[in-house]
Formats: structure tokens, C-alpha cells, sequence
């Protein structure tokens, strides 16, 4: 279904959520996290004797229990994780930032859906173009560094999204109201409640045809792919920057 907002001749910055939106992102997890323990098993074996899949997990979400204002720092969690872990085996914990940038060089390797390189580089062209995620995916290392004008994840704004924070550090980066700002993404609390609430045009994009939540105010705009929404932007789209 595609729905449009009121009044995209309005529109200035494009605002996208990466994980989920531009690829699907449990597969790449899934292949750094069997990277990351194939690296352990082979130069730091004591951990992977000691901590199963299922144990690296729970250590983690222990760590998010005793840190509850770090959460948001993706990152940050799997290297304390790692260190402790390290530690807990009788290995230096140095040895974290090593095995971390094996899961990140996987966490990268992406399989971007068809629809985004083509919409992206019609969009880049007309809108100031905004990366939002509460991930640590690198936009240089996926190969979209050309076509974002900032990067904002959770990390460097010190805030998950749906908290504004992460909304109102869009309107700061580009110097434009929120009302000329449309947030695409693909879950409804995170992307589209959240922005709706910092004053932002919605768009959902929702690729597996799910309903939408009966207890969430509806998007502005409901879409399956990119170019479509593209192609109508880009119809009412202010001249070229």
C-alpha cells in the first residue's frame, strides 16, 4: 500500500533507518556471530569451551542489566562481553578489539534489497540524506558512503531510538525543521511512532506484507519498496541541491 504525506513539496532531508529497511539484518548477524566464535575457537579456544552461543548471551544481557543507561551502545556490549568473557578464561582482554573487528567485518557484508541502490541514487541527488540507526553498521565499509550526507547511530547520540533524541540530531545535523523531515523505516515504534512524536513526516516500509499494529497511530506513508516512493518523491521534489 502506498499512502502519501500531505505535503511532500515540504520535504528537505530524507531520514532512513539501515537495518531491516535497506537489508535484512538476521542473516549478516547470524554470519558475525558464526564468524566471531569460529575466530575464538581457533586463537582463544577456553572461551568457546567455556561459553556456548547461548552463554555469550546471557553474559551479555547481564552486562545490560548491571549498565542499563549503555544499552544503547551496541558496540560498547559486545566488547564488554568479550572482554569479560576473555578475562573469565585467562586470556588478555585486549584480545576484545581483535575478535570484535572479525564480527564487525562480517556485520558489514550486507545483501542490500534490489530497490535501494537505484532509489538511492535518484534520492541523493534532490534531498540531504540522513542515516538513523540504533545499530554500528558502517555505511563506508556496506558501500553507501556516497549517497548520506551524516551518519547519526545510537552510539554517537547517546540514545536508542524511539527516544527524540535520536530524532531532534537529524534536525540539528541538517539545520531543518522536523516537519521538513521524512523518517523512513521499518519498524513501527522505533521508526515510525518515534518520529511521528518528534514532529517528522513516516514513511513504513514494510516489505513482508505485515498488518500494521491496531495500537499505534497509523504512518503517513506505507510502502513495500523504495521506488516507489522514490519516483513520487521525486515528482514534487525541490530542484537539485
Amino acid at each position: 500500500m502506498f499512502r502519501r504525506p500531505t505535503d511532500p513539496a515540504s520535504l528537505r532531508v530524507l531520514s532512513l533507518d539501515l537495518d531491516d529497511t535497506l537489508w535484512d539484518v538476521a542473516p549478516v548477524i547470524e554470519g558475525a556471530e558464526r564468524a566471531l566464535r569460529e575466530w575464538l575457537g581457533r586463537y582463544c579456544p577456553r572461551v568457546t569451551a567455556r561459553y556456548s552461543p547461548h552463554g555469550l548471551r546471557a553474559l551479555r544481557d547481564r552486562i545490560s542489566q548491571a549498565h542499563p543507561d549503555r544499552t544503547h551502545d551496541l558496540s560498547w556490549m559486545r566488547l564488554q562481553t568479550l572482554e569479560q568473557a576473555l578475562g573469565d578464561c585467562g586470556y588478555p582482554t585486549h584480545l576484545a578489539g581483535d575478535a570484535f573487528e572479525v564480527f564487525l567485518d562480517a556485520r558489514n557484508r550486507v545483501s542490500l534489497h534490489a530497490d535501494v541502490l537505484p532509489a538511492l541514487e535518484a534520492l541523493h541527488r534532490r534531498y540531504t540524506l540522513v542515516a538513523l540507526t540504533n545499530g554500528n553498521a558502517d555505511l563506508e565499509r556496506v558501500g553507501l558512503g556516497r549517497y548520506f550526507d551524516h551518519y547519526l547511530c545510537a552510539r554517537g547520540v547517546g540514545a536508542a531510538k524511539p527516544d527524540p533524541r535520536m530524532f531532534q540530531a537529524v534536525a540539528e545535523a541538517t539545520g531543518h525543521a522536523p516537519a521538513e523531515v521524512l523518517h523512513i523505516g521499518d519498524d513501527p515504534e522505533r521508526d515510525v511512532v518515534g518520529a511521528a512524536r518528534a514532529g517528522m513526516v513516516t514513511a513504513w516500509v514494510n516489505r513482508r506484507g505485515d498488518p500494521w499494529p491496531v495500537d499505534h497511530p497509523p504512518p503517513d506513508t506505507r510502502i513495500s519498496e523504495l521506488l516507489t516512493l522514490s519516483d513520487w518523491l521525486l515528482r514534487a521534489a525541490p530542484p537539485a541541491r
